[in-house]
C-alpha cells in the first residue's frame, strides 16, 4: 500500500511539473475561491458625503442635513418644523432584502426620529413611513411620544414594545442594530435584542391591523426596499452607519 502511495505522489509531481504555471494559477483561483470574504460592510457616509443617499421622493439631499467628520446631522435650527425647509427624510440609493444594520446615533433633549426600512419609493407613497417600518429615536425622557406605548427608543414603532429598555439619555451615542434576514427580525439596542419578531405572516398583519398603519394598505408588506434617516423636525446625528447584505 505504501509503495503505492508513492507512485501515486510522484506521478502528481510529475504532472504538476508538467504543467508548470498554469497549475499555480489554476491552484491560486481555486484559493481565492475557498477564502473569498463574505459579503463586505458598507459604509453609507463612505467619503464624508451623502452619495449613497437622496431626499425621498427624489432630489438631492435637503441642505438641512449635514455632514462633518463622519456624522451626519439634520440641522434643526434652519427648519419650521417636521419635513419642512430643505430637509425631509433622506433614503439609501439602493434597495435591501437581507441585510445587516449598524449605526450610532444621539438625539437632542425633547426630540424624536427614526431609521426606517423597507420602504418603497414611489409616486403613490407621500413618506418613507407609508411602507417602511421604523425602529424609533426618541428623548424617552422629554419627548411626548415616550408617553405611548410602543413609541419609546428600540421599539419597533407602533408595533412592537421593546423587551427591556437600554437608551441612554438625549446627547448620548446609542448603538443600534438591525438584522432582518428571511423573515426573521431582530432590533438591537446598545448590545441587548430588544426586538424579535418574524415577518410577513398572519401574526404580523394582526399587528399591523391594530396599529396606526392600518389604513395603509402596503405598509410592512414589500420583501425589500431602503433603509431611511427620518426629519422629525429635531436635531438628530447618526455616525457609522454600516450595512452588510446577507
Amino acid at each position: 500500500m505504501k509503495k503505492n502511495y508513492i507512485i501515486v505522489a510522484a506521478l502528481a509531481s510529475i504532472l504538476a511539473s508538467c504543467s508548470g504555471e498554469k497549475a499555480t494559477e489554476t491552484e491560486a483561483e481555486e484559493l481565492t475561491v475557498a477564502e473569498a470574504p463574505a459579503e463586505e460592510w458598507t459604509d453609507l457616509f463612505a467619503n464624508n458625503d451623502f452619495s449613497n443617499w437622496h431626499k425621498y421622493g427624489g432630489g438631492e439631499v435637503g441642505k438641512a442635513w449635514k455632514i462633518e467628520n463622519g456624522e451626519a446631522y439634520l440641522d434643526a435650527k434652519n427648519k419650521d418644523g417636521w419635513q419642512t425647509g430643505d430637509g425631509g427624510d433622506i433614503i439609501t440609493n439602493e434597495e435591501y432584502e437581507n441585510f445587516h444594520l449598524k449605526y450610532d446615533w444621539k438625539i437632542a433633549q425633547n426630540g424624536n426620529s427614526g431609521v426606517i426600512f423597507y420602504s418603497h419609493e414611489a409616486s403613490e407613497y407621500q413618506n418613507s413611513w407609508n411602507t417602511g417600518m421604523e425602529m424609533q429615536v426618541l428623548d424617552n425622557e422629554g419627548h411626548p411620544d415616550s408617553k405611548i406605548v410602543s413609541h419609546r427608543a428600540g421599539d419597533l414603532y407602533d408595533l412592537i414594545v421593546s423587551s427591556e429598555e437600554t437608551v441612554k439619555p438625549y446627547g448620548e451615542w446609542n448603538s443600534a442594530e438591525i438584522i432582518s434576514n428571511n423573515g426573521k427580525l431582530d432590533l438591537i439596542l446598545n448590545g441587548t435584542t430588544v426586538v424579535s419578531t418574524t415577518l410577513w405572516t398572519p401574526e404580523w398583519e394582526a399587528l399591523i391591523a391594530d396599529s396606526k398603519f392600518k389604513d395603509m394598505p402596503n405598509f410592512g408588506t414589500y420583501k425589500k426596499g431602503r433603509i431611511a434617516l427620518q426629519d422629525h423636525g429635531d436635531l438628530v446625528t447618526f455616525k457609522n452607519v454600516m450595512i452588510k447584505k446577507l
